[in-house]
Formats: structure tokens, sequence, C-alpha cells
């Protein structure tokens, strides 16, 4: 009986260890996220995407983005700003005069990177480490605009300045 139990002990961890679905090249598969819709005014909507980024940080400030709410008292102005705060980035976000979201803009450094950014780079540059990070992330009326890691990469005394997409093509070399 002793032996059966731990028999079926180890066949459940085993079979459990095999269970996340990969795609080619040991990737693991990202689902983007659907676009959230903050609030309703009469015929519009302001809408978010929030990004897939892997740091807590940023997923942090991006909920509580999310949960904020305007309030009427700042309604009627021609634009207001909102600015998120933490020690490594802000998000600024940006309202009409009918409280409509036109525009967010994140900036975080020193952020977790996402493997495919990470596996695209030192697969690159086999030799070289990465020393800083920026994630930058605009978008205007709900669509995307900008979507990139700024990089620094260092080999010895030399070093260079990526601009990198979180899919792990790299857009810039400096």
């Amino acid at each position: 009986m002793k032996s059966f139990i731990i028999i079926l002990l180890f066949l459940g961890l085993t079979s459990s260890s095999y269970s996340q679905d990969e795609t080619e090249k040991g990737k693991m598969k990202i689902e983007e996220l659907p676009g959230v819709v903050i609030k309703r005014i009469g015929s519009d909507f302001s809408i978010y995407i929030p990004d897939n980024n892997p740091d807590q940080s940023v997923k942090a400030v991006e909920e509580k983005f999310i949960a904020y709410d305007l309030g009427k008292e700042n309604e009627g102005y021609e634009e207001y700003l909102l600015i998120m705060e933490v020690k490594n980035g802000s998000l600024a976000a940006t309202y009409d005069e009918k409280g409509k979201l036109t525009r967010v803009v994140e900036d975080f450094r020193n952020v977790k990177l996402p493997s495919q950014v990470i596996f695209s780079v030192y697969r690159t540059y086999p030799q070289w480490s990465i020393v800083n990070d920026r994630f930058l992330y605009t978008q205007e009326e709900g669509d995307v605009i900008k979507k990139q890691y700024n990089l620094k990469i260092k080999k010895g005394k030399e070093t260079r300045k990526l601009v990198v997409r979180p899919n792990g093509e790299i857009l810039k070399i400096k």
C-alpha cells in the first residue's frame, strides 16, 4: 500500500511538470491582452490597452490606473493630466474636456525584460551583458503608438544601445 501511494505521488508530480504549453524554439506563448473600457462618455469610450509586461511594478501601476476614477469635478477643463509615479518610472494619462482618455505614456527603467527580448539580445550579442533598460509604451485613442525597450549592452569597455520590440525584434543599433 505504501509503495502504491509513492508511485501515485511520483506520477502526479511528473505529469504536472510537462504541462506548460511551449511553442517553437523554447519560447512561451504570449497572448495579447484585450483593451479595457475605462469609462463611457456618451457615445464615446475611454479605451486603455494594458501591456503584457512581466514586471510586477509596471502591472501594479497599470492596475491602479484602470481602477482610478477621474470623477465629475475634474470634467470641464480643456485637458486633464494624471501622473502616477513609482520609484522606477511613471504613467501619464491625458483626458479631454469630456473626461475621455486621449493619450497614455508609460516610461519605466530597469524593469524585468520579456524572455523574447532577452533571448534575442543574447542570441545576437552572445558575449554581451545588458546593463540598463528602459520600457516605453505610448497609446493614443486606444491605439498603441510605441511599444519598445531601449537597452544598453556592454562587452568589456565597449557599449552599444539597442531598441528592441517586445517580440525580440531589434529595431536600431546605436
